[in-house]
């Protein structure tokens, strides 16, 4: 049976939004995004995510801890950064459909913070906001029941990923499956489950805006567990990955001029290439822009070419 929630006009709205905002980004880029995009994103998403639980460092901290610097910090919320790196690290490892999946990532996330990381809890928990309890959970004992017909409804629901990955957010908060970490992976796994369908999820930072909108993130939980479904939590993400594509598809990281664009062409492709193959990723250019950046790219020593004309084959040059 699937969890309660209703398709409102809001929510079919919001996915056609989506969905267009999801076709522009794919018409201009055919392939993964930048290193340089993919490090900024990640970055935020693990900064923000960490910070919605109340971890202290910085983005900078953060950045340094990525780059196996040595940070100075308080060591629980360096090794909540520690963990969050690994697991990131081993996204596409991950399937959204499978429980020992899920339980393993637990596992990276929580190591060495609390007992038996990868395990749900054995205990009956309530959830306080402010000094008042705002949820309690179902009874521990039904807990694997209850995660089991979770990803039951992932793997066999028709629905597309954008609504069954709000739909498991809001029923993994709900179950609170966890001692520690229910709100770090209800976020992973959202990501996770939209990426299975929209490869763009990999690069992107959801988390920033629903840091941005905290209060409203856990009003929202709480209102859906007075309603008993989760329509308003549906609309109320799909309107934060609405808002996060339109970030994404105006960020500056990516590439505009002929020599940005030569840069993230020459990340993706090794070896020899041609004219049409550079169009095939920057499908909103011209052919003449495309034979600017590409006679540009030699003149300065960036690309070497052989052959004439529309024959011309392009490689790196060696620094």
């Amino acid at each position: 049976m699937n969890p309660p929630y209703s398709i409102t006009s809001q929510i079919l709205l919001l996915v056609s939004s989506i969905s267009e905002k999801i076709g522009k980004i794919n018409s201009v880029f055919l392939e993964k995004p930048s290193p340089r995009l993919r490090k900024q994103n990640r970055i935020k998403t693990i900064h923000n995510s960490l910070k919605i639980e109340g971890n202290t460092l910085t983005v900078e901290q953060v950045t340094g801890l990525i780059e196996n610097k040595r940070v100075l910090g308080p060591q629980k919320d360096i090794r909540e950064v520690r963990n969050a790196i690994e697991l990131y690290d081993r996204f596409e490892k991950y399937d959204c459909t499978s429980e020992k999946s899920f339980l393993r990532a637990h596992s990276v996330l929580m190591s060495g913070l609390i007992d038996n990381p990868g395990s749900y809890r054995d205990k009956n928990v309530g959830i306080a906001k402010g000094g008042k309890l705002a949820h309690v959970a179902p009874p521990y004992h039904q807990v694997k029941r209850l995660m089991n017909d979770l990803f039951q409804y992932v793997k066999e629901s028709d629905e597309p990923a954008l609504i069954k990955s709000c739909v498991f957010h809001y029923e993994m908060e709900f179950i609170h499956p966890f001692v520690d970490g229910n709100g770090r992976m209800g976020r992973l796994w959202q990501m996770l489950i939209l990426a299975s369908e929209h490869s763009v999820f990999e690069y992107m930072s959801i988390e920033s805006l629903i840091y941005e909108a905290q209060s409203q993130y856990y009003s929202v939980l709480s209102e859906c567990d007075k309603k008993g479904n989760s329509t308003l939590f549906i609309e109320f993400m799909l309107d934060i990955i609405d808002n996060s594509l339109s970030e994404l598809l105006t960020q500056s990281s990516w590439p505009k001029t002929g020599e940005e664009r030569l840069e993230y062409f020459l990340n993706l492709h090794a070896g020899s290439f041609s004219r049409k193959d550079y169009l095939s990723v920057f499908r909103n250019i011209s052919s003449a822009t495309a034979s600017r950046d590409l006679v540009s790219g030699v003149r300065k020593g960036i690309l070497k070419a052989s052959g004439r004309h529309n024959k011309t084959v392009y490689s790196k040059a060696k620094g």
